[in-house]
C-alpha cells in the first residue's frame, strides 16, 4: 500500500507536471491477481483495485493500518468495472456484474474477491474510509440506483448519474459513492465546477476509449492545474480543489467522498468566468 500525504494549495501551485501526477493521479489501479491500495491522508481514504483472474484474492490489512483485519475500523464501497465476479464477506457471497455496487460495514472480518471467468476478469474498484459505527452490508445493482438524467447537449454534458452509497440509498458511516456516464457527444463533467471544503473526493475514470484521454481540472479556482487521465486511472481531489473534466470522447467515472458530512448538495459553486 502506497501512502500519499497532503499538499497545500500554495505547494500544489508550484508543482510541475510530474509532481502533480505523482501526488494526485493513481495510474495503476488494476493488475492481474493483485490487490493494489493507496492510502491518502485526505480524510484517510484508501483507494484500491482488485483484479482476480485464476484464483480468489483476499483483502488483507496492510501493516501500516495497524489492524487485525482490513475492516476492523473501516467501511468499504465496491463497484465492479469489469466482467462478473463475486465478493465473499464472511459467510455471504455477493455476485457483482459490471456497475453493481456492494457496501461492507465496519467489522466484516474477511473479504475475498473472485472472477467468474478468467478471460473476462472482474475489476473491483474500492473506496474505504474510517468508520466509527457499523452499518449493514448491502448490495445494490446498477438498475436499482435510481438513475437520473442531468445536463444537456447544448452544454455537452448530457449524463446519467447513479447514486449508491448516500443518505437516501445504502447507509454508511461517512462514505458517499456513485458513478456518472456521459452520453455520446457529451464530454464535460461537473461544469460549472465546485469545491467542498468539508470533504475530499476521488474520481475514477473508466470506459475511456483506447487512445483517448480525459483532461481533469484541479487546483484552486484562481490557480487551476490539469492532469491528462487514461482509462482505469483515478484522481485524488483535495477539499480545496475544483474537480471537473473534459474528455476527447464520452466516458464514465466513479465519484466517492469522505469527510465531515454526507450531503450530496454540500458544495460551493464556482462561476465559470471566475476560473483562471
Amino acid at each position: 500500500m502506497q501512502i500519499l500525504h497532503t499538499s497545500s494549495p500554495k505547494e500544489t501551485a508550484g508543482m510541475n507536471t510530474n509532481a502533480l501526477r505523482n501526488q494526485f493521479l493513481l495510474e495503476r489501479l488494476f493488475e492481474p491477481d493483485q490487490v493494489l491500495l493507496t492510502y491518502s491522508h485526505y480524510d484517510r481514504m484508501i483507494v484500491g483495485g482488485v483484479m482476480p483472474t485464476s484464483a480468489s484474492l483476499k483483502l488483507q490489512a496492510p501493516d501500516a493500518l495497524r489492524a487485525g483485519f482490513f475492516l476492523e475500523r473501516r467501511e468499504l464501497g465496491i463497484i465492479n468495472l469489469g466482467g462478473s465476479g463475486t465478493v465473499t464477506a464472511g459467510s455471504t457471497t455477493f455476485t457483482l456484474n459490471k456497475l453493481d455496487c456492494l457496501y461492507l460495514g465496519k467489522g466484516t472480518s474477511e473479504v475475498h474477491f473472485t472472477s467468474l471467468a478468467a478471460d473476462n476478469a472482474a475489476r473491483f474498484f474500492l473506496l474505504s474510509a474510517p468508520a466509527h459505527r457499523t452499518c449493514p452490508n448491502r448490495f445494490m445493482a446498477a438498475a436499482d440506483a435510481n438513475p437520473a438524467q442531468l445536463g444537456g447537449t447544448a452544454t455537452a454534458n448530457a449524463r446519467t448519474i447513479y447514486k449508491y452509497i448516500h443518505p437516501d440509498g445504502i447507509e454508511s458511516c461517512q462514505l458517499v459513492m456513485g458513478l456518472t456516464i456521459l452520453e455520446t457527444g457529451s464530454v464535460w463533467n461537473t461544469m460549472p465546477p465546485h469545491t467542498h471544503d468539508r470533504r475530499m473526493e476521488v474520481y475514477c475514470y473508466f470506459d475511456v476509449p483506447e487512445g483517448q484521454r480525459v483532461l481533469h481540472l484541479m487546483g484552486e479556482p484562481e490557480e487551476t492545474r490539469h492532469l491528462w487521465v487514461g482509462n482505469h486511472q483515478a484522481v485524488i481531489s483535495p477539499p480545496w480543489s475544483i474537480h471537473a473534466g473534459c474528455g476527447t470522447m464520452a466516458y464514465a467515472f466513479i465519484w466517492g467522498m469522505a469527510g465531515e458530512n454526507q450531503s450530496f448538495a454540500d458544495m460551493d459553486q464556482i462561476a465559470v468566468d471566475s476560473l483562471f
